[in-house]
């Protein structure tokens, strides 16, 4: 057991509005549901997600500011559904995926100085003092220029602050993928570009995670339709969910465990855990 007055709080530093329930529904409803603190640091406005009507950025009618309204009420009726206690937004722009013409916008998030960013997700950690945090690995999990700047401030903040006692990637086991894509398969959907492409034909290393550096798996098997709940109340980008064409019957058969890559650890916990605050109750 670590002492800390603190009381326990998980964090989870996200990208987008939908990150929260597409990476971390499950954990975010398990240990809300038992009583722990849950903050979720969302960091940018997802303005360039798709506008009402399905309207894509760069398309006529896109406005990013209308874009913005509605997705943060879609946030906080996600929120509501996991039970997270503490929304923050640190209301940066939107960087469009990797390759997109506004990755060069000076004023995004991938563009902000991790400096600058980090202290003021510091000051986030300072406030709540969250002894397990939760974020993407350097490949922000898919190589979304947002989710790697994600990481980057995290892990600074981390360092800088010596505040959580561990700290988290969000991962999918490689030897899961097959059943995954058998599903997709099953439920008629594609599967998305990034799951697909291998090493050779496009940037960063393949999709999942060796499974030998798993070194938690969560079961949040009572809160999967909360998770589900949680991702379709972002209804403007149901489009681009993919994880929702499965529809609820499989969705809950692949998403009743989340598993992750433990990055940081000043508990000593032994891994493999079934529990992010091993070491710390």
């Amino acid at each position: 057991m670590v002492p800390n007055s603190s009381p326990l709080t998980l964090m989870a530093v996200h990208a987008h509005p939908d990150d929260e329930a597409s990476g971390t529904g499950g954990v975010l409803a398990r240990y809300a549901a038992e009583g722990v603190r849950t903050v979720l640091v969302t960091c940018t406005g997802g303005e360039l997600g798709d506008a009402p009507g399905g309207v894509k950025p760069g398309e006529p009618g896109h406005d990013p500011s209308a874009v913005v309204a509605v997705r943060a009420a879609e946030l906080e009726e996600s929120c509501r559904i996991l039970g997270v206690t503490h929304l923050e937004r640190l209301g940066y722009h939107d960087s469009g995926m990797m390759g997109w013409e506004q990755n060069e916008a000076p004023d995004n998030f991938w563009n902000t100085p991790v400096d600058v960013a980090a202290s003021r997700l510091g000051d986030l950690m300072e406030a709540y003092r969250p002894q397990v945090v939760v974020t993407y690995d350097a490949n922000g999990f898919y190589g979304h220029p947002d989710h790697i700047q994600a990481h980057r401030i995290t892990m600074a903040a981390a360092e800088a602050t010596g505040i959580p006692d561990k700290v988290y990637f969000t991962a999918i086991p490689k030897s899961a993928l097959p059943e995954f894509e058998a599903m997709m398969a099953e439920a008629g959907v594609d599967m998305p570009e990034e799951t697909t492409a291998t090493e050779g034909e496009r940037e960063g290393p393949e999709f999942g995670t060796d499974d030998e550096l798993i070194a938690a798996v969560v079961d949040c098997a009572p809160f999967v339709d909360a998770k589900y709940d949680a991702l379709a109340a972002h209804a403007s980008q149901t489009e681009d969910i993919f994880f929702l064409r499965l529809g609820r019957e499989l969705f809950d058969r692949f998403f009743g465990q989340e598993a992750f890559v433990r990055a940081v650890d000043r508990t000593g916990a032994p891994v493999p855990e079934a529990d992010l605050f091993a070491g710390l109750r």
